[in-house]
């Protein structure tokens, strides 16, 4: 699965944001040609207009200091690493099977950790997944469907098996932990009094985090109970029943600050883009089949556009929503993480390549 940033479409709530964010010497010196690289993809002067926007971050006046920001950072990735059709395709056929994540995030921005949906991981896999990662990666990770599949969220004894879920390893992601995924089954349907009581359990700082994940229980062998600084925590909601088309459930992630995760899939799931946070997560499922088909040139196109409106804190003018009556949250700007997840047919990491290329965007594009 991938993450994205650019071109231009009506939308609304247009704003623009300004701000100082300093970069490192290597940051500053590195600056890829975006409009020519845009140019080449698309074959018309939008990108010229886009790096023109994007590059005006930089004040050759103070180096090292930016000044305007336009649009929220980008990340585009995939959704896992490891997967057998992968190697002799995306993955040299000689290459290491422990080798395969640092080759993996040198060619996107950010890789969403799935494992972790379906059991808890020991410390020593996180902090091997933070040392084999470029500075400036992103990781998301799927919460556990022990939590939101089997438990649901109905008793005390979710609040521990959320509590087990932080004390896994998370912390020792520090600076790369990016948001987290809760995805809930195609069986499970809008309660208004549940739906409340889980985001009411969700920590939006590590330090909340790690408070609740102190309350673990002895499913959790080597709990992992420090953090390197108080950093802020993100949660994004996928939701496969269509009793959540529901301005209700709309007004209670924006109340909780968190995102509806915009899902695109043959699969007969809504597909929502109503804005609840000051973040868009994307999820691309495939077009033949669930998990499987490629992007052609025209879908991603179509992302791409969403994508650049997403990050500039609007809106597109066509956007599927829940509740139309509803403004969105404002926001001048909007991060922006897409996964690609149609990995069946090997396709997610190349429609990711396709998708960075056509922005203009490389691996470190969203480092800044």
């Amino acid at each position: 699965m991938v993450l994205i940033a650019v071109l231009a479409q009506p939308v609304t709530h247009e704003s623009v944001r300004t701000g100082r964010l300093r970069r490192s010497r290597a940051q500053r010196s590195y600056r890829p040609n975006v409009a020519r690289s845009l140019r080449k993809q698309i074959g018309d002067d939008r990108g010229t207009q886009i790096a023109r926007r994007r590059n005006r971050i930089r004040n050759p006046a103070r180096p090292g200091i930016d000044v305007t920001r336009t649009s929220g950072r980008i990340h585009i990735g995939i959704s896992g690493w490891r997967y057998p059709g992968w190697r002799g395709t995306f993955y040299p056929a000689d290459l290491k099977q422990a080798s395969e994540l640092r080759y993996a995030s040198g060619r996107m921005q950010t890789i969403e950790i799935n494992g972790t949906h379906y059991s808890l991981q020991a410390p020593d896999s996180w902090r091997r997944w933070y040392a084999d990662t470029p500075p400036g990666f992103v990781f998301s990770v799927k919460g556990s469907r022990y939590l939101t599949h089997m438990l649901r969220f109905r008793d005390e004894t979710a609040t521990v098996a959320c509590a087990n879920f932080f004390a896994q390893g998370l912390f020792a992601l520090k600076d790369k932990l990016g948001p987290l995924l809760w995805q809930f089954p195609p069986s499970l349907r809008f309660d208004p009094a549940h739906m409340e009581r889980f985001l009411s359990l969700l920590p939006h700082d590590t330090k909340a985090a790690l408070a609740l994940a102190r309350r673990h229980d002895a499913r959790v062998r080597e709990p992992y109970l420090q953090i390197d600084r108080k950093r802020p925590l993100r949660h994004a909601v996928e939701v496969r029943h269509d009793s959540f088309v529901d301005p209700a459930f709309v007004k209670l992630l924006r109340r909780h600050k968190v995102a509806l995760v915009v899902s695109d899939s043959t699969e007969a799931w809504p597909q929502l883009e109503d804005l609840s946070a000051r973040f868009v997560y994307l999820r691309l499922h495939g077009t033949e089949t669930k998990y499987s088909g490629e992007y052609a040139d025209a879908a991603l196109e179509r992302w791409a556009q969403r994508i650049d409106a997403w990050s500039r804190g609007a809106q597109p003018a066509d956007a599927r929503l829940a509740a139309p009556a509803l403004q969105p949250p404002r926001a001048q700007t909007r991060d922006v993480y897409c996964y690609f997840d149609n990995d069946t047919k090997t396709q997610a990491p190349f429609d990711a390549g396709r998708l960075m290329a056509r922005l203009g965007l490389h691996a470190q594009d969203a480092v800044e």
